[in-house]
């Protein structure tokens, strides 16, 4: 499956897993973000990450518009992995939260969520009402990037690399501002929300909102660090999502 889904980048492999780990990115994120990540598992665990259309290996293809239409198209390459009796846990980042949360929205309707856990990072929960707009010209976005650091300051001084990055950016902002989540949504998953106590983005109270949006349970931990607190200790954000996977928590 690995091989051959464009929608799944494989990072570290397991050939008898004892749980997955599937990472989606955040809005002009890539799978190759979270490369690093993998070497921190421990054995066992087989590590992936979603690769959306429209950049690096999938350059060229249409973008996905969207944060529903993403969980949409994703959810097919989930199923399987869904239905059998190990582990799933869906880890997204900002945006990619949002994504992972629709996700197991759509597995739970088809009743195939008994082994998933969701890890959300970065990001507000649904019920929590937007404080900001989300930014809209090429400037705004890249000054708000900047401003959460999520910006290669090479990408930035290179025109042609900024030619490439910009419609990806365009296209993921766009969705954001487009994603309306059902603020009384509900998963039956176990779920882990990751925060940075500098996030400029996530109140504390918004992040402890995610408690609501889960019958099983729900674990809170806040990480030093801006919006991008992840990359800071990778260690320990494995750490954690281990436990989440090992521990169900249902």
């Amino acid at each position: 499956m690995e091989g051959k889904d464009p929608w799944i980048r494989p990072l570290r492999g397991a050939a008898a897993p004892r749980a997955r780990v599937l990472f989606l990115p955040h809005a002009g994120g890539a799978a190759s973000f979270y490369a690093p990540f993998a070497g921190w598992f421990p054995e066992g665990y087989d590590v992936t990450a979603v690769q959306y259309p429209g950049r690096q290996e999938r350059f060229g293809e249409p973008f996905v518009t969207t944060v529903e239409g993403l969980a949409d198209r994703l959810v097919p390459s989930l199923r399987r992995w869904a239905a059998q009796p190990v582990p799933l846990v869906l880890f997204g980042h900002s945006m990619g939260a949002s994504v992972a949360f629709e996700s197991v929205l759509r597995l739970g309707r088809d009743r195939l969520t008994e082994h998933c856990r969701l890890v959300v990072s970065g990001r507000t929960a649904p019920s929590v009402p937007r404080e900001s707009p989300v930014p809209d010209s090429d400037r705004e976005i890249l000054d708000h990037l900047a401003a959460l650091g999520g910006t290669d300051p090479e990408i930035v001084r290179d025109p042609d690399l900024m030619d490439l990055f910009l419609p990806v950016l365009r296209n993921d902002y766009r969705a954001i501002a487009r994603y309306r989540a059902d603020p009384g949504a509900v998963v039956d998953t176990p779920v882990l929300c990751l925060t940075g106590d500098r996030d400029p983005q996530v109140a504390p109270e918004g992040a402890a909102a995610w408690k609501n949006h889960t019958t099983a349970g729900f674990r809170l931990e806040t990480l030093p660090g801006d919006h991008f607190f992840l990359t800071d200790d990778p260690g320990t954000v494995v750490r954690l999502v281990t436990e989440c996977a090992d521990a169900g928590g249902r």
